[in-house]
């Protein structure tokens, strides 16, 4: 015997993000691309495609009509996020890179900021980042910029 009613299928975060990445492999498109049809940088728009970042409902509603995704997905990009990492140190060469960066430089960064700021630490949620290619005769670089709110400790 069927249930009288019907419990619609909920979309996980994970769910949307697989949607996403097959729909922007079908349209052929990068993420400059996307970012700038919804009219945000790419770094925060990847962030929040995989959810990262929750969405602002118009810029969620934008981006599943660039990728022609549900409104239902859409729903689902205004959702706080659980930001959890699987793995303590990352394997993929990249991002273990940029995660030996901050085992490497984050005691001097953390160091020179301090003398710059006072006692406190940067934010990552009022925070912007870009990256942009440089050319070099030594071979192309990678030029990271970030730029977080300062938020300083109380001091109790």
């Amino acid at each position: 015997m069927k249930d009288s009613y019907e419990t619609p299928a909920l979309l996980s975060k994970e769910d949307v993000t697989t949607q996403i990445l097959i729909a922007k492999k079908k349209a052929g498109m990068k993420w400059e691309e996307i970012a700038e049809a919804i009219g945000m940088s790419p770094i925060w728009t990847h962030s929040a495609c995989m959810g990262m970042n929750a969405m602002p409902a118009d810029k969620a509603t934008a981006l599943a009509k660039v990728l022609d995704l549900t409104p239902e997905a859409a729903d689902v990009l205004t959702e706080y996020p659980t930001k959890i990492w699987e793995q303590a140190v990352p394997t993929d060469p990249c991002i273990y890179r940029l995660y030996e960066i901050v085992g490497v430089y984050g005691p001097t960064i953390k160091a020179i900021m301090q003398e710059e700021f006072g006692d406190g630490i940067m934010s990552a949620i009022d925070f912007d980042m870009t990256l942009t290619r440089v050319e070099s005769p030594k071979g192309d670089r990678v030029k990271l910029e970030m730029s977080g709110k300062f938020l300083g400790y109380n001091n109790w």
